[in-house]
C-alpha cells in the first residue's frame, strides 16, 4: 500500500476535514458535557435555596413562636404537636442537604432527596461550603442543646430564643454559599463562552485557510492551466503550461506538458525527417529527435540480404561523434532474429553480447542496450531499425512500445530516400554500364574494381585519422559508385574509343576529357536530386573527375596532387589499375597478380597514394576471393 504524499491534494483535504471534524467532534462534546454540569450546578443552586428558605423559615417560626409563646399546658402541648415536628423536620432537611454536600465535596457525586448531584467545586465554593457546614453544626448543636434531652419535654422556648439569636449568622452563611456557587457556576458558562469563541475562531481561520488554499492550490492554478490548454488547443504545442504545485493538479499539468512536449517534438521529427536530403540525413535527425524521449546512441537501418536468406545486413547507421568507431568489417549483419519478432512487428530487446555479428560489434564500441524494431511491411520490400545505447537494459516495455510507435513514422521517409537514392543510383549506373559496354571486353570489370575499392576504403577505415571520414555508408559509396568511373565515356566518340591502336595526340586530348565529361554528368544528376531535397552523388563526382589524376600531379584532367585527389578517386586508382593489369584486353594479356602488385609497388608514391597501395596489400586476401571468383583471363 502506498503513502499519500505530503503534498497530495486528498492529503491535505483529508487532513483539513479530519481537523474540522475533531475539532466539532470536541466541541460538541465539551459543550454537552458544560451544558450536562451547569444541570447538575441548577440542581445544588436550588438546595442551597433550600437551605435558605430552612434556615429563613426557622428563624420566623421561632420569632412567631416566642411572640406567642405558651403560658399554660395546654398551649404547651399543642406547640409540642404542632411548632416541634416542623423544627425537627426543618433541621433534619437542612442536615440532610449538607451531608449530600459534604459527601460530593470528597466524592463528586451523592444522593440528595430523591436527586442525584455531580459537585465540580472551585476553591471560593469550597472553601463557603466548609464555612456553612462549620456554622451549621454549630448551630445545631446549640439548638439540640437548648432544646434538652427529653423529647417529651423540650425546651421550645429556649430553643426558639437560641435560633431568634443565632440563625442569622446561618443565615447569612447558607447565603453566601448560594452567592458562592452561583458565581462559581457564572465562571463556568464563561469558560464555555470563551471555549465557544476560541472554536469558532478556530474554524473561522481554517476555513479561511481553506479558501486561500483552495485558491492559491486549486482555483489559481486551475485558470492558469485552462489558460494554458487553450493556448495549446490554438497550435502552440510548444507552450508549457506553468507548474504551480506538486499536487495532483500539479501532476495533471506537468502530464498535460509532457504530452505537448511530444506532439510538438512529433510535428518537428515528421518536419525534420521529412527535410533530410540523404537516408544518413535522416537517419541522424530520427537519432536525435529519438534521444529527447529515449536513450539511443546509435541507430541504423537494416535489409534482407539477398546473397543469404534470413540475415539482414546493415544500410545504414547514424551514431553520437563520441562513440569509437565502428567496425564495419567485423559484422554488418544479423544473422538471426529473434523468434516471431517478424510475424507481430514488435520491438524486440537483445542482449548484444549474446548475438554474432552487428551486436557484438556494437559491444565493442561500448554500446551495451541493444533493440530491433522491424517496420510494417511494404511492396518495396522488408526494413527494419536497430537501436543501441550505453546504458545496460535501458530498453523497458514503455519504451519499447514507445520506439514501435514512433518508428512506424519513420518507415515511409525511409521508403522514400531509399527508394530514391536506389532508382537514381539505379538508373545512373545503367548509363555507366553502357558506357563500358562498348569495351565489350572488359567483362566483370566494374564488378571486380567496385569491390577492390571497397575493401580498401574498409582497411583504411581501421587507421585512426580516417575514422571519422570512412563509414558504412562512405565505404556503401565506393561500392556503388566505383562503376561510374568511366560514365563520362558516354561522350567518346567510337572511333576513339573502339581505336584497336595507339591514340594520337589528338585523340588522346579527347579521351583525356571523358573524367571532366563524367564530372559533369553526375553534377547535373546531383543537381536535380538536390531539388527534391538529396544528395547523392557527391562521391561520385569525386570518382568520376579524379580517378585519373596521380599522386604526383601528373595525371589528368586537372594535374592534381598529393591528398588535393580526393580519397574516393585514390582508392579507384588503385583498384582499377590493378584489375586493367589482371585482366585481359585486345591490346595485351592478363598479368599475374605478382606482377600487378609490382606494378603497384613500382608507381606507389608516383601514380598512387602510398597509404591506399599499402591498404590494398593488407587486404589482398580478401581481393584474391573476389579476383578468384570474377576473374577475366
Amino acid at each position: 500500500m502506498h503513502a499519500v504524499p505530503v503534498h497530495s491534494l486528498k492529503a491535505q483535504l483529508a487532513a483539513a476535514l479530519a481537523l474540522l471534524f475533531v475539532l466539532l467532534a470536541n466541541t460538541i462534546g465539551y459543550t454537552s458535557y458544560e451544558l450536562n454540569q451547569r444541570r447538575h450546578d441548577y440542581k445544588i443552586l436550588n438546595l442551597a435555596g433550600q437551605l435558605r428558605i430552612a434556615s429563613r423559615s426557622m428563624i420566623d417560626q421561632s420569632v412567631r413562636y416566642l411572640e406567642d409563646s405558651p403560658d399554660d399546658y395546654e398551649k404547651y402541648g399543642r406547640d409540642l404537636k404542632l411548632y416541634y415536628p416542623v423544627l425537627e423536620k426543618q433541621i433534619q432537611q437542612f442536615e440532610q442537604v449538607v451531608r449530600g454536600f459534604e459527601v460530593c465535596q470528597s466524592a463528586t457525586a451523592a444522593s440528595v432527596g430523591d436527586a442525584v448531584i455531580e459537585c465540580h467545586w472551585d476553591e471560593a465554593a469550597h472553601t463557603q461550603l466548609v464555612a456553612t457546614t462549620t456554622e451549621w453544626r454549630t448551630f445545631r448543636a446549640g439548638v439540640e442543646r437548648t432544646l434538652g434531652k427529653d423529647s417529651d419535654g423540650p425546651r421550645l422556648t429556649a430553643a426558639a430564643e437560641f435560633i431568634a439569636q443565632n440563625g442569622a449568622a446561618v443565615d447569612r452563611s447558607v447565603e453566601q454559599l448560594a452567592l458562592s456557587l452561583q458565581s462559581g457556576m457564572e465562571r463556568k458558562l464563561e469558560r464555555v463562552r470563551y471555549f465557544l469563541w476560541a472554536a469558532g475562531l478556530v474554524v473561522s481561520v481554517i476555513f479561511l485557510l481553506l479558501l486561500r488554499g483552495l485558491f492559491v492550490r486549486v482555483l489559481r492554478p486551475l485558470t492558469a492551466a485552462q489558460r494554458g490548454f487553450a493556448q495549446v488547443a490554438q497550435g502552440d504545442f510548444g507552450h508549457q503550461v506553468p507548474v504551480a504545485t506538486k499536487n495532483e493538479l500539479g501532476v495533471l499539468v506537468a502530464s498535460f506538458n509532457q504530452l505537448a512536449q511530444r506532439v510538438d517534438a512529433l510535428f518537428r521529427f515528421a518536419a525534420r525527417i521529412n527535410r533530410g536530403a540523404t537516408l544518413d540525413e535522416t537517419l541522424q535527425c530520427v537519432r536525435a529527435e529519438f534521444q529527447r524521449f529515449v536513450a539511443v546512441d546509435w541507430i541504423g537501418v537494416l535489409t534482407p540480404s539477398a546473397a543469404e536468406p534470413g540475415c539482414w545486413q546493415l544500410e545504414r547507421y547514424a551514431a553520437d561523434a563520441a562513440l569509437g568507431q565502428f567496425d564495419a568489417s567485423t559484422g554488418l549483419r544479423i544473422e538471426h532474429c529473434p523468434a516471431g519478432m517478424l510475424e507481430t512487428c514488435r520491438p524486440v530487446a537483445c542482449n548484444p553480447a549474446l548475438l554474432p555479428g552487428l551486436p557484438t560489434a556494437l559491444t565493442a564500441i561500448g554500446l551495451r542496450s541493444f533493440v530491433l524494431v522491424p517496420l510494417p511491411p511494404r511492396k518495396e520490400g522488408e526494413v527494419m531499425l536497430a537501436f543501441a545505447a550505453r546504458e545496460t537494459d535501458i530498453y523497458d516495455a514503455k519504451k519499447l512500445e514507445f520506439l514501435g510507435n514512433i518508428s512506424s513514422q519513420v518507415g515511409p521517409v525511409l521508403d522514400r530516400t531509399m527508394i530514391l537514392e536506389g532508382l537514381v543510383v539505379a538508373a545512373v549506373g545503367g548509363l555507366a554500364k553502357l558506357a563500358e559496354s562498348r569495351d565489350p571486353e572488359t567483362g566483370d570489370h566494374l564488378l571486380r574494381m567496385a569491390r577492390y575499392s571497397a575493401l580498401i576504403a574498409e582497411e583504411l577505415g581501421r587507421e585512426e585519422r580516417f575514422h571519422r571520414l570512412i563509414t558504412p555508408a562512405y565505404v556503401r559509396d565506393i561500392l556503388r559508385f566505383a562503376p561510374m568511373h568511366d560514365i563520362g565515356k558516354v561522350g567518346i566518340a567510337d572511333s576513339i574509343l573502339l581505336k584497336p591502336g595507339k591514340l594520337d595526340a589528338a585523340e588522346f586530348s579527347a579521351m583525356q576529357r571523358h573524367p571532366l565529361i563524367g564530372g559533369e554528368v553526375l553534377r547535373r544528376c546531383e543537381t536535380q536530386v538536390n531539388e527534391l531535397g538529396h544528395s547523392i552523388f557527391s562521391v561520385a563526382v569525386e570518382i568520376a573527375e579524379g580517378h585519373h589524376e596521380k599522386f604526383d600531379g601528373s595525371g589528368y584532367p586537372r594535374g592534381l596532387t598529393g591528398e588535393e585527389i580526393p580519397l574516393s578517386a585514390r582508392i579507384i586508382a588503385v583498384a582499377d589499375v590493378f584489375d586493367a593489369l589482371t585482366s585481359r584486353r585486345p591490346y595485351k594479356e592478363a598479368w599475374t597478380v605478382e606482377q600487378a602488385r609490382d606494378a603497384l609497388r613500382r608507381d606507389t608514391g608516383r601514380h598512387f597514394d602510398p597509404e591506399i597501395v599499402a591498404a590494398f596489400e593488407r587486404t589482398m586476401p580478401k581481393a584474391m576471393l573476389v579476383y578468384e571468383r570474377y576473374k577475366h583471363v
